[in-house]
């Protein structure tokens, strides 16, 4: 990889996270550089998914602090995490399956509508510009991920794949400074992966986009990813670049095993 990346603009300091006495995450630091794709791996149960949770405020850490551009949280909150620009996708896709495509991609201009609520019902004005202008946006994120043919199309119809490609169609409508994915491999065929590793790197590339990536395809992350931290039982055991990592002996003896 030669992207040039900038300072961090992501730094978890410490965090621990707890749930009825088990310890989801102990005493985890790292920081995240703009521009750069960030790959978080480790087992199932290691704690990945709770270390994006706390990123995007779903989950609150009981130590530890999030400093983000140079602001810091010792709690955010999704609200909070959508507005300073981060959005993310999610293990399990959470698509309005009765809706279009094109409405899906839509609600994730929900936090840029300035207009109040009586103009939109009744379509006139200023709100009816801002629509126009919005709708056009997500055209746009609909023509980056060449699925113009299934714009109209109810999302529940769609197969899994391309409902995986409608899902990072609503994270990017947010225009996010940093996008965080949760698995966006899972469940995919080869062919599925190639297209989605190649919307990765575009998003990356085009945008400018900082990513954080959960992925078990190890063959992704070390293709993927400028930097790789690593946890096991909710500690981190690695971090650095994928040669790095994978040179890692507890890194090998914990989770790639000695074949790798």
């Amino acid at each position: 990889m030669n992207r040039q990346f900038g300072e961090a603009i992501l730094d978890l300091k410490n965090v621990s996270l707890v749930f009825g006495g088990v310890k989801a995450l102990t005493d985890i630091s790292f920081d995240v550089r703009e521009h750069e794709i960030r790959a978080i791996i480790g087992p199932n149960g290691a704690g990945k998914s709770s270390m994006l949770n706390v990123i995007n405020g779903v989950y609150r850490p009981q130590q530890g602090e999030i400093i983000l551009r140079g602001r810091h949280f010792a709690r955010m909150n999704p609200y909070k995490a959508a507005k300073a620009g981060i959005s993310r996708t999610f293990q399990n896709i959470a698509l309005f399956k009765g809706m279009s495509v094109i409405d899906n991609i839509m609600t994730g201009r929900n936090l840029k509508i300035g207009t109040n609520l009586l103009l939109q019902a009744i379509w006139w004005g200023p709100a009816r510009r801002e629509e126009l202008a919005h709708r056009a946006k997500v055209e746009e994120v609909i023509d980056f991920l060449e699925i113009q043919h299934i714009r109209k199309t109810p999302v529940g119809r769609l197969p899994y794949g391309l409902q995986k490609r409608v899902d990072l169609g609503r994270a990017l409508a947010m225009e996010p400074s940093i996008l965080l994915l949760d698995e966006p491999m899972a469940g995919m065929n080869v062919e599925e992966k190639q297209d989605m590793c190649r919307f990765i790197l575009d998003v990356n590339d085009q945008f400018g986009t900082t990513i954080v990536l959960i992925e078990h395809d190890m063959g992704v992350v070390m293709d993927i990813s400028d930097r790789v931290v690593v946890l096991d039982y909710g500690r981190k055991i690695g971090d650095g670049t994928p040669d790095e990592v994978r040179a890692d002996p507890e890194v090998i003896s914990a989770y790639l095993g000695a074949s790798h």
